[in-house]
């Protein structure tokens, strides 16, 4: 049996190295997410999160005087979409996921809500390792009335150009 050589570089995008994140930068993302009954619903159970506040539609529009008076998403789904949707443009070329921090849930997201990703990046440094360097992005899900929804900082270690993809721009 031989062993093949898989050329990564040539499975992922020429951009989204190191070297082109700029402090500063803003992207806004391609795509956005709907969120659906069976995400919440789903997810939440998977997760064994218990809080009714997520899946006893009954108990939300009985609560009177309550928060919400319909199902609201679980937090940490919003915040995982989130990420996933700017997975494309921040995530492609990561060794390593070293941090999430200052994660905040500004505004709740609903049933056949939208959530559209936007990051912003906050400062590149180098890394121990020649090959990879450190980039800190801040997301944002903004849902479909432009309410921002979620918000955290991310921390990663990710390729250098020269090294992994061999200099192509």
């Amino acid at each position: 049996m031989t062993v093949e050589t898989i050329n990564t570089a040539a499975l992922t995008s020429a951009s989204n190295y190191y070297e082109d994140f700029v402090a500063g930068d803003v992207w806004r993302h391609a795509r956005g997410k709907t969120m659906t009954e069976m995400d919440n619903v789903l997810l939440t159970n998977l997760v064994l999160n218990t809080a009714e506040g997520h899946f006893n539609e009954d108990r939300m529009q009985k609560a009177g005087g309550g928060i919400f008076s319909q199902r609201v998403v679980f937090g940490g789904i919003n915040l995982s979409f989130v990420i996933g949707l700017a997975a494309q443009d921040t995530g492609e070329q990561v060794l390593a996921e070293l941090e999430m921090d200052k994660v905040r849930l500004r505004h709740p997201v609903f049933h056949g809500d939208t959530l559209y990703a936007f990051t912003e990046v906050m400062e590149k440094s180098e890394s121990d390792r020649p090959d990879a360097g450190r980039v800190r992005f801040r997301h944002y899900g903004i849902n479909q009335d432009d309410k921002l929804c979620v918000e955290a900082e991310r921390l990663v270690l990710i390729k250098k150009r020269a090294v992994w993809a061999g200099g192509r721009a």
